[in-house]
């Protein structure tokens, strides 16, 4: 999830190529509906959106009893903020600019080969 459709559009292209099914949202009011529908294996959130946080968004998926296993990633080009609010409980962060085949080696880390879709 992330509020600029050019990164959506380019980490969307990349991870198709990788071989992963993507859903890429600029923003949405309710999260859990779009993990009921989707099912995903990660999800990966830019700090800065309009409305809620990310952040926020990664407390609120970490502190319900049906999401609070899904792996989460924030990514941000404020990591001095991050840093000092803290990491909302997510999986791993990732700072603004970020190299691409770092960021999907940092997914692949995450989910377990078998679950990988194709």
């Amino acid at each position: 999830m992330d509020n600029d459709q050019d990164v959506l559009e380019i980490l969307q292209e990349v991870f198709i190529y990788e071989g992963y099914e993507v859903k890429a949202l600029q923003g949405t009011n309710n999260i859990f509906n779009e993990i009921a529908v989707c099912k995903p294996h990660v999800i990966m959130l830019d700090y800065i959106l309009d409305g809620v946080n990310g952040g926020e968004i990664c407390h609120q998926i970490k502190n319900n009893p049906l999401t609070c296993n899904l792996p989460v990633i924030i990514v941000s080009a404020y990591p001095k903020v991050i840093n000092s609010l803290g990491y909302y409980g997510c999986d791993k962060f990732i700072p603004k600019p970020f190299d691409i085949y770092d960021l999907v080696n940092q997914v692949n880390q995450l989910i377990i080969p078998d679950n990988k879709p194709v």
